[in-house]
């Protein structure tokens, strides 16, 4: 496995945009409540130590990884003055093709919103074979995808607002 014995949440704040203005949304799934607040608490963290205002930072929670899209949708029309919105989920392998057609759909979701509007989308789901995978990528020996999360919303959201300034070479 590429990440094993790794942890991959560190960062270092000096590389990263100013983020003291940017508002950042958070669409919490509800189903593996175990690892799912653990991702909302390392992004949370995350977007706090960078700078973010906690007032800044708006959370939605749904009942499973499937409703996350239209969740992150309606957070993108309520609130156009979001630079990021995070969707946070878990997914974890069972007996049935239900994994695949879960993880297929949310994926799915996510990426059109991306394509289709203007507020960028992070993917912080975790689609595990197992519990264990799942909990050492929510603040286990692998770090945080949370924290990940936060960090490339961070980017995206400066890339968002350096685009409209960007001409043609």
């Amino acid at each position: 496995m590429a990440t094993s014995g790794k942890n991959l949440s560190t960062y270092d704040k000096s590389t990263l945009p100013n983020a003291k203005d940017m508002r950042i949304g958070l669409v919490v799934s509800e189903w593996n409540p175990e690892i799912t607040e653990n991702l909302f608490q390392g992004a949370f963290d995350a977007l706090i130590d960078v700078g973010v205002i906690k007032e800044n930072i708006v959370r939605w929670n749904v009942p499973g990884s499937f409703e996350l899209p239209y969740a992150c949708k309606k957070m993108q029309e309520s609130f156009e003055m979001l630079d990021a919105i995070i969707a946070v989920g878990n997914v974890i392998q069972g007996e049935t093709k239900h994994f695949d057609f879960v993880c297929q759909g949310l994926t799915k979701g996510i990426m059109d919103l991306n394509l289709q509007n203007d507020i960028p989308i992070i993917f912080c789901v975790l689609t595990d074979n197992t519990k264990a995978q799942s909990e050492a990528r929510s603040g286990g020996k692998h770090g945080n995808k949370g924290t990940e999360a936060a960090i490339a919303a961070i980017k995206m959201a400066q890339l968002r607002k350096d685009a409209k300034f960007y001409k043609p070479i």
